[in-house]
């Protein structure tokens, strides 16, 4: 199969969806290979790397896009990109598309068969692409915070760990899952005093037995939200609704409750965001103030560290990446019902309930799709 690896044009977008180690996998399995020239640039991977394992290195991005079968990318498509993409192509990347429905239409329109990392599941019922990148965002999200309290960035000027003879800063965490257990597990690593929200009383008594009792687990209701963000310093929004888009559980009017120059920072952006006054920001202006508290909403977190992610996301990718390769999308799905689940758009149809139900459009059953 012809496979190419763009080059990420989102802003401060730093990943490219494959190491060179990954493009050798490929290659070994007698695909072809093409890495726009460039692309691994901020992941430290020279075009020589790419080269090195036999893949080709083209610096016509137009002619990159029209030779490929199989485009492999980081983040979703760019208007520019989606220009590109005809019927004849598959798309495997981040997508999220219940935060956007004009993307979501426009990739209909393309015909392309388009597959998102962060829907596939796996026979624990986990998110096994989007687990390594909540990982590092997750961890990412008390490190942002933390600078974010700072008073020329806008914060309180609490310092996460405190000082002896003066306490340290109060964190929640809303979500339990694995962004949120990452940001528990950075803010008790900085000594912060932490406080993890969530829903499932099974994944709060994990945490509990895990961290014996260093931080305070908390049964999610609108009460508990309301009393945990009046306490909190730093407020992480870490919660996750498959596919679909994030539920807003911190209004505006908490905010007036909350204590001048606290921070909320929203992992959950992608999705839409947790809180009612978030808006995606870039790394190049990653903050914004609403009512006294100072939100961080980046949209891609993890590109600000490129060469952790990339390495990361090509171990958790590649795997799908050979089946796609190897068999083809309909012979890859059809034999891997996890796998299904990350089709989001073929044929012009739209395919994930949950992007379907946040836009109020029609979708085809995949199986349906596939013949089964």
């Amino acid at each position: 199969m012809r496979i190419a690896v763009p080059a990420e044009i989102k802003n401060h977008e730093y990943r490219v969806a494959l190491t060179p180690a990954g493009v050798r996998e490929l290659v070994e399995h007698g695909h072809d290979v093409t890495v726009q020239r460039g692309a691994g640039i901020g992941t430290g991977y020279e075009d020589a790397a790419y080269e090195g394992v036999g893949a080709r290195v083209e610096s016509d991005v137009e002619a990159l896009w029209a030779g490929a079968e199989l485009i492999v990318k980081v983040k979703e498509p760019q208007p520019e990109e989606i220009d590109r993409l005809t019927p004849e192509h598959t798309l495997f990347t981040y997508l999220h598309l219940a935060a956007d429905e004009q993307l979501t239409r426009s990739l209909m329109g393309t015909g392309a068969t388009c597959i998102a990392y962060e829907t596939i599941t796996d026979e624990r019922g986990g998110l096994p692409l989007l687990a390594p990148m909540s990982s590092v965002a997750g961890r990412m999200a008390v490190q942002a915070g933390a600078h974010a309290l700072e008073k020329a960035q806008g914060g309180s000027g609490v310092l996460l760990p405190g000082v002896p003879g003066v306490p340290p800063a109060t964190v929640t965490v809303i979500g339990g899952g694995v962004v949120g257990e990452n940001a528990a597990r950075m803010a008790l690593g900085l000594g912060a005093d932490v406080t993890v929200l969530d829903r499932s009383l099974t994944r709060l008594e994990a945490l509990d037995h895990r961290y014996q009792g260093r931080l305070r687990t908390v049964y999610s209701t609108v009460d508990a939200v309301e009393a945990a963000v009046r306490q909190s310093d730093l407020v992480i929004g870490a919660v996750l609704i498959p596919g679909a888009a994030a539920p807003k559980l911190i209004t505006r009017q908490m905010l007036s409750t909350m204590k001048p120059g606290s921070v909320l920072v929203d992992v959950a952006i992608d999705q839409g965001g947790c809180f009612e006054t978030s808006h995606p920001t870039t790394h190049a202006e990653p903050i914004y103030t609403v009512d006294g508290i100072v939100h961080y909403c980046v949209a891609n977190m993890p590109g600000a560290v490129a060469r952790t992610s990339t390495q990361a996301l090509t171990s958790a990718t590649l795997p799908y990446v050979l089946k796609l390769a190897d068999r083809g999308w309909r012979e890859a799905l059809k034999n891997d019902g996890h796998f299904q689940h990350g089709l989001n758009t073929a044929e012009g149809q739209l395919t994930h309930p949950a992007v379907a139900e946040a836009f109020d459009l029609p979708f085809e059953p995949v199986a349906r799709l596939l013949g089964g």
